[in-house]
């Protein structure tokens, strides 16, 4: 285990992970297409914040913050927030920067925000692809994507736009 994520979560009053955390962390599964189906309050967001670390870390932290690593995907703003304020103390020791764009917010703090860069973009389909759009945002260097309650999205009708920001980044 990446020793910042392991002194956070630690700090959380984590003994032991729970058994999507412990699933996703395999070493064989490092680097992999993962699809994962848990109940709710089974720690899903700290699994895929695991997960996802070793493509997204330089070791146990992050470097200067420009362009995105990771973004994470969520239907509504409310579920955005949530997942960025558990990516926040998870990776708080890794000297991340996170941001977010969900509808609802201000536009303008959100480029500002994007503009001092991040290495976490946590957001909504609708206004990640409005950043898109205007240029507010770069993908390339995207190393990793979490589609967050994507069976909701796309019953939400985001399919289309999902396909756009998925076009937007790297292709690996």
């Amino acid at each position: 285990m990446i020793s910042t994520l392991a002194a956070a979560l630690e700090a959380q009053g984590y003994d032991t992970l729970t058994p999507v955390q412990t699933a996703v962390t395999d070493a064989s599964l490092e680097g992999r297409d993962l699809l994962v189906s848990a109940q709710t309050g089974s720690g899903k967001t700290v699994g895929f914040g695991l997960a996802i670390a070793p493509t997204i870390l330089d070791g146990d932290t992050f470097g200067p913050a420009a362009e995105p690593r990771a973004l994470i995907i969520a239907p509504t703003r409310e579920l955005a927030m949530q997942v960025k304020r558990e990516l926040a103390w998870l990776y708080g020791k890794a000297g991340a920067q996170l941001a977010s764009t969900v509808g609802g917010m201000d536009f303008r703090d959100e480029r500002r925000s994007l503009e001092r860069g991040a290495h976490i973009v946590v957001a909504t389909p609708g206004r990640l692809k409005d950043h898109i759009l205007r240029g507010t945002i770069d993908l390339s260097g995207v190393r990793a994507v979490v589609l967050d309650e994507a069976d909701e999205m796309l019953d939400l009708g985001f399919r289309e736009d999902l396909e756009f920001i998925l076009s937007e980044a790297p292709e690996d």
